[in-house]
């Protein structure tokens, strides 16, 4: 039998909390069913796709949000200032994204800024992928290596989570 790292219970443990919290915002008001008999629309955009919404893509996949009478619309921004521009112009109700554009037009002077509901997902949506297979990785494979951090222009910026991964490792390069 394999034994699970704690890593895998950590992402496991995220994902139903996740899914929890996603079917919690999606309950009824009148047993057994939908609170209206009319649907409401709902656009979400979100700024990526990431593993951390898996709950809500098998929310979505097995009709969940319809059986509570949402019709959930999911559109990807691919960039947090594209989402936040959605949201801003009502081309979308719900955006997932970063707090980073929020600060940015409020201190802007944005007059109707947006709320933002704090650490939904607990982790940065980063992860380290190669080309090929490699078994039995380690992170002392990629020194002296060239590792793209991010997106260009992307936020945080694209290197700060490999800084901290340096840090954590304590590279030099």
């Amino acid at each position: 039998m394999k034994k699970i790292s704690n890593a895998g219970k950590k992402a496991g443990f995220l994902a139903a909390l996740l899914l929890a919290g996603t079917l919690a915002g999606c309950g009824s008001k009148t047993a057994g069913g939908n609170s209206s008999a009319s649907s409401t629309e709902v656009t979400l955009n979100e700024v990526a796709h990431s593993i951390f919404y898996a709950p809500m893509y098998v929310a979505i996949e097995e009709g969940f949000f319809e059986e509570e009478g949402i019709e959930l619309t999911l559109v990807t921004g691919f960039g947090a200032d594209k989402t936040m521009t959605a949201v801003l112009t009502d081309e979308a109700d719900i955006g997932f994204m970063g707090s980073e554009s929020t600060i940015y037009t409020y201190a802007g002077g944005t007059k109707d800024y947006v709320v933002n509901f704090a650490q939904l997902t607990q982790r940065a949506g980063n992860f380290l992928v190669s080309r090929t297979p490699i078994d039995n990785f380690s992170w002392d494979m990629i020194k002296g290596t060239t590792v793209l951090g991010g997106r260009a222009g992307g936020m945080p910026s694209h290197n700060v989570t490999w800084e901290h991964i340096r840090e954590i490792y304590d590279w030099t390069g």
